[in-house]
């Protein structure tokens, strides 16, 4: 895909065009599903900014390639929401158990490497650390936003709108599991970097 123009007034109006053409207002709930995905794509792109600015170049090789692959699925989940079932096409690609299968290859990975946690963490501690806990929430808000899509299909009380929200499970469950993914990948981080790790005091 080759993008030779940025700006195209068309949404100057308060609509956007989805996948296929479709025109929607720039608050509609397929919009606020993939806009989410987009910002905490660009919160992955900064954790990436900040590794590499750090010494500990062991951690950058093991945590740089997974948030790579982790930009990239997040990219084409935000396609995939941006993309109406009756305009998907063959081949396109999508999230599936496979994505979701890495990112618990992930979590276990990392979290054998941790100490067992006895209380909350408080967001902070370092600027790595920092943002993946900023990164955690917004994943959060992603996957909510991604189920206000789902039910907003739900309610047409169609068969498209059924298939649609059928459609939804892995972006979602992909969300789901990426946001304990990060909490994973900010302790480990913070620990071998070492940035201070601040726990809830009751």
């Amino acid at each position: 895909m080759r993008i030779t123009k940025v700006y195209t007034k068309g949404g100057d109006k308060g609509e956007t065009s989805l996948v296929g053409g479709d025109r929607v207002p720039k608050n509609h709930p397929r919009i606020l599903a993939y806009g989410t995905v987009d910002e905490l794509n660009a919160i992955v792109g900064i954790i990436r900014t900040f590794l590499q600015k750090e010494e500990q170049k062991e951690t950058i090789e093991k945590i740089d390639p997974m948030l790579y692959q982790i930009q990239n699925d997040l990219f084409n989940v935000g396609a995939d929401l941006a993309t109406p079932v009756g305009h998907r096409w063959e081949g396109m690609i999508r999230i599936d158990n496979k994505g979701i299968e890495q990112l618990e290859t992930w979590i276990d990975e990392l979290n054998d490497d941790l100490p067992p946690l006895k209380e909350f963490i408080l967001p902070g501690g370092g600027f790595v650390g920092a943002f993946f806990h900023q990164g955690r929430t917004v994943c959060r808000r992603a996957e909510r936003d991604v189920l206000g899509l789902q039910n907003a299909l739900l309610d047409h009380l169609s068969t498209e709108g059924k298939e649609e929200s059928d459609d939804l499970f892995f972006p979602l469950t992909y969300l789901n599991r990426l946001s304990d993914f990060l909490f994973v990948a900010g302790r480990w981080s913070a620990q071998k970097l070492g940035e201070k790790e601040f726990l809830w005091k009751r």
